[in-house]
């Protein structure tokens, strides 16, 4: 068994086809592993205490967003932005503040007149956010600059790392930096659960993590497979997992939250293999949703959905 912490820790110095490689061998294991609680796990289906259910009755909520992890993903933001736009979408899109590209203010501006939503992903998306307590917090009060010029609210780390109780440092009203289940993260603990959850700051007791004014915060897992999951490195051939997912989903009234990359999607695709043709299985998949489940559902940016939540969650009692 590789050890999926290695690979990301040696991940620089490795070319990015033996890294793709490695990553397929690994998820071939664990997912004869997990084939009994992924890409549905059934004991995620329980509401959080004080769950207050969906706005005007509707049955389950649709919460788009996206990380923006290179330029050629920035490249790409306006097309898909008109492409949900079309089929009568709105979502989020998470952007580098230090990373490998600017983001234009124009850019940002644009989304947010359209009804979209713009959010931080990471500070440089380099694995090293939770090096340390000490490093975090001043990473913590860089993103928040950013988070404050960009008039955000919501937070993605990269790689879906993540220590919800170190995120009290952040001056957010949500997180989305975990996930119900997935075996195939460098950090796979999930929070098993498809609904929002809150995050209550520690007692104020001075103990690590812990921060008096800290607000809380709500945790947004994902809920569906990602894209680079699903056809970079499993090589799936449709949208039939993410189908199968949301109509699961759909049924017990929980949150479909999906991270696709901009990235991986173009209308001009290149070359043969199942990552060519992302854009075209997304399509499909909102489609599915418009077809199936049209009035069924609320297409809620990420925002929206912390803030309907947060006056009725209570923290859970297992929460760290």
């Amino acid at each position: 068994m590789l050890d999926r912490q290695l690979y990301y820790k040696f991940k620089p110095f490795v070319p990015r086809r033996l890294r793709i490689a490695l990553r397929r061998v690994m998820a071939r294991y664990q997912r004869r592993r997990h084939a009994h609680d992924w890409p549905i796990c059934e004991s995620a289906a329980t509401p959080p205490p004080g769950w207050p259910g969906w706005p005007d009755g509707r049955r389950f909520a649709v919460v788009l967003t996206h990380d923006v992890e290179g330029p050629e993903g920035l490249a790409r933001c306006r097309e898909l932005a008109a492409l949900e736009t079309q089929l009568g979408f709105r979502s989020a899109f998470n952007f580098i503040p230090e990373g490998p590209y600017v983001t234009p203010p124009e850019l940002r501006e644009e989304l947010n007149r359209g009804g979209f939503e713009v959010g931080v992903h990471d500070l440089r998306h380099d694995g090293k956010l939770y090096a340390s307590r000490e490093d975090f917090r001043h990473n913590a009060q860089r993103i928040n600059r950013h988070l404050h010029d960009w008039n955000a609210v919501g937070f993605r780390a990269g790689f879906m790392l993540h220590n919800r109780s170190w995120l009290h440092d952040l001056e957010v009203e949500y997180d989305a930096s975990t996930f119900d289940v997935d075996p195939f993260e460098p950090q796979p603990e999930g929070v098993n659960s498809i609904f929002p959850l809150w995050e209550a700051p520690a007692g104020g007791d001075g103990r690590e993590g812990a921060l008096r004014d800290s607000p809380g915060y709500v945790e947004l897992p994902y809920t569906l497979p990602q894209d680079s999951t699903l056809y970079l490195i499993l090589e799936e051939s449709d949208d039939s997992i993410w189908r199968r997912k949301v109509d699961w989903i759909a049924e017990r009234g929980g949150m479909a939250l999906i991270n696709v990359h901009p990235d991986y999607l173009s209308v001009h695709a290149r070359g043969t293999g199942p990552a060519a043709n992302v854009l075209q299985h997304y399509t499909a998949w909102l489609r599915h949703l418009n077809e199936r489940h049209r009035g069924a559902f609320w297409n809620a940016l990420p925002r929206e959905v912390a803030r309907h939540v947060r006056p009725h969650l209570r923290p859970l009692p297992h929460q760290p």
